[in-house]
């Protein structure tokens, strides 16, 4: 019997629903930070130091933060997040050594100690694919679990 229930808890474990740790593409992003740096030649611009950043209802907090900038449109494509990276929504929080967050695509990757948080729930693995808009998440390496029971 254990043996049945057991692929079912670890799919349950690896694959989940994220109601909360969603995000508006078309929300303006707000960035704040001790220091910028802007290079022209590469379409970057680098932000350290007890960095924030929000859009929508997200908030993203690290060391250390990578804008890269769509070629054509100008607008902000994808942030890279190094150091101390935390996500945190209304419902859920994520935090992880490293994380990219593909605007455009509406994707985010977290890396390095992943920790996932909803509610009582924890889940914890070494890589975690998030595909925003469907609300899905991949969680790879290590994954471990705690789950509260209902009160």
């Amino acid at each position: 019997m254990a043996g049945l229930l057991l692929p079912g808890l670890a799919a349950a474990q690896t694959q989940m629903a994220l109601g909360g740790l969603t995000a508006d593409p078309d929300a303006p992003v707000e960035i704040t930070a001790e220091s910028l740096g802007v290079d022209q030649a590469t379409g970057r611009a680098t932000f350290e130091g007890e960095v924030l950043i929000g859009q929508g209802e997200m908030k993203i907090s690290a060391d250390k933060v990578e804008v890269i900038y769509n070629d054509a449109t100008g607008e902000i494509a994808r942030l890279e997040a190094q150091g101390g990276v935390t996500f945190v929504t209304a419902t859920e929080a994520a935090e992880a050594q490293a994380a990219v967050y593909d605007i455009s695509g509406g994707t985010l990757l977290l890396t390095g100690d992943v920790l996932l948080t909803q509610g009582r729930t924890a889940l914890s693995s070494q890589r975690m694919e998030v595909d925003l808009a469907a609300g899905t998440a991949q969680l790879t390496g290590g994954v471990r679990s705690v789950i509260e029971p209902a009160q």
